[in-house]
């Protein structure tokens, strides 16, 4: 008995420290959480370039580019086959014919037979295919650009909302701190005897109204930060708890930008990718024509190789013979009731619809721009309009103030100053948040943001579609080359501008 309760009371004081123990790290797990990580806006841009699923999917559809103009290219090079026969013939079945070229007397025969086949003529088909499979990958390459240019457009947006929206909870913070010194000082004043009720209700109101503003000011905030930190392609870290797993560094300011819109546009069509990967895709339909045009001719193919075959009279391998085979094989579609010619039908009905398409992605790259252009003026002069607004405001709200102090004014007039305040602070932040913005798109749109170091250029596709060869900048991220390749660089920078839209 007297063990048992011992026992019972080793087990409660171990229970006990057990709790005590977790209690404690539960605790130090909750006290010890993960800071944000800081972030600038090229670290920012770095990081979407790693982890952005979109540049990810990107990356892969190249690989699988790449996948399947190898395995297009091996139809045009010898292929190599072995084929292995055993046989093994039950006795009681006696004698036995083979393949009706006569008799076997073996109960068992083998052969081995090494064949290397190649097409001879395809009528274009196994060039065309090539041909088409290398203009596919060119053009998950120039999509791979694309998407790049639009993640960098993306997060420098995402960066300068981030910036706005906690700019946007210091003006609200410091409205509040005001509302409440007025109200505060209303109090003082009604305690006093100085001023009625009616100016304390007053400022117990304004101040009542200015705080909802703040707790979604506060929000947007948080939204802003989780929306970038999902384009970055973070992941939620428990150890953070309700917090966004980044903080932007830096503070939106205005950096003039000059560029006529004529050279805008020629930029874009010159560099932009969306619309090299067009192009590209154009004459990958125009080498389908070929293809489906090759079933109007013969499809040869030659094998030759050696074969090593078991003799029909006997076991002995010795007996076994040996030789070559040669052989060709040619056929022809002489009459398939017009399928070829559908095929050939489709075909340049769908190279019709990529030219237009073409042209109607040059139109709307040209919207792009404008677009772009005139956002970029926009934001401009809302900065200019909004350049002396803060202070003056902040000039009427002291003067106010003081009116009300020296016993000349109103409270109404204080209010009306300290909304007017608000809203020339925030005004101005949102003016320079439209700019930055605009300009980040603007840089998207002429393609001008991201450079590349290796020279690409693409004479067959500006060859046939009668337009200039000019050298085309393009990633490298793998070594198959390019149609065109002329360099062997694989660095690919992003340009930093001296005039960032970031101050640090």
């Amino acid at each position: 008995m007297r063990m048992n309760c011992i026992s019972r009371i080793a087990l409660a004081t171990l229970t006990f420290f057990a709790l005590l123990h977790a209690d404690a790290g539960e605790r130090m797990v909750a006290t010890h959480t993960s800071a944000p990580r800081r972030f600038t806006l090229n670290e920012a841009i770095l990081t979407a370039l790693q982890q952005n699923p979109n540049i990810l999917i990107a990356r892969q559809e190249i690989e699988r580019t790449k996948g399947l103009f190898i395995q297009v290219r091996a139809a045009a090079l010898p292929q190599v086959n072995a084929t292995a026969q055993f046989q093994d013939i039950d006795p009681h079945l006696g004698i036995v014919s083979t393949g009706g070229s006569g008799l076997s007397a073996t109960e068992r025969s083998y052969s081995l037979q090494i064949a290397a086949s190649q097409v001879i003529f395809s009528g274009g088909r196994v060039p065309g295919q090539i041909s088409s499979a290398s203009f596919q990958r060119d053009s998950s390459y120039y999509s791979f650009r694309n998407a790049i240019d639009q993640i960098v457009a993306t997060v420098r947006q995402q960066f300068y909302l981030v910036l706005l929206d906690r700019a946007l909870i210091g003006v609200q913070e410091e409205s509040v701190r005001l509302l409440q010194s007025q109200l505060q000082d209303q109090q003082n004043r009604f305690e006093a005897g100085t001023v009625p009720r009616f100016n304390v209700l007053q400022a117990q109101v304004a101040l009542s109204n200015q705080l909802p503003q703040l707790i979604t000011a506060r929000n947007n905030y948080t939204i802003s930060q989780l929306q970038l930190a999902k384009t970055l392609g973070l992941d939620f870290d428990p150890r953070g708890g309700d917090r966004p797993p980044l903080d932007a560094v830096g503070e939106l300011v205005y950096v003039p930008r000059e560029m006529p819109v004529t050279q805008a546009i020629a930029l874009a069509k010159e560099n932009r990718p969306f619309i090299k990967q067009q192009k590209a895709v154009v004459l990958s339909n125009n080498s389908q024509v070929g293809v489906a045009r090759s079933g109007y001719f013969p499809q040869i193919n030659a094998t030759a190789g050696p074969e090593f075959r078991s003799s029909p009279l006997t076991d002995n391998i010795r007996e076994a013979r040996s030789g070559y085979v040669f052989g060709a094989t040619g056929t022809w579609a002489i009459w398939d009731w017009g399928a070829t010619f559908g095929a050939v039908k489709q075909a340049k009905a769908i190279l019709e619809q990529s030219k237009v398409t073409l042209d109607d992605d040059v139109r709307q790259v040209e919207l792009e721009v404008q677009q772009a252009f005139a956002n970029v003026l926009q934001g401009r002069e809302l900065i200019k309009a909004t350049e002396k607004s803060v202070e003056q405001a902040a000039e009427a709200l002291r003067l106010a103030t003081a009116r009300l102090d020296a016993g000349a004014g109103t409270q109404l007039e204080v209010l009306d100053a300290r909304t007017q305040l608000t809203t020339a602070q925030s005004n101005r932040l949102q003016a320079l948040y439209t700019y930055n913005a605009a300009v980040a798109e603007f840089d998207r749109a002429t393609a001008t943001e991201v450079k590349y170091s290796v020279c690409v250029d693409e004479p067959r596709t500006r060859a046939k579609l009668h337009s200039e060869a000019q050298p085309t900048p393009a990633p490298k991220p793998t070594p198959l080359p390019l149609t065109g390749d002329c360099g062997a660089k694989t660095v690919t920078p992003i340009r930093t501008k001296d005039n960032s839209s970031v101050g640090k």
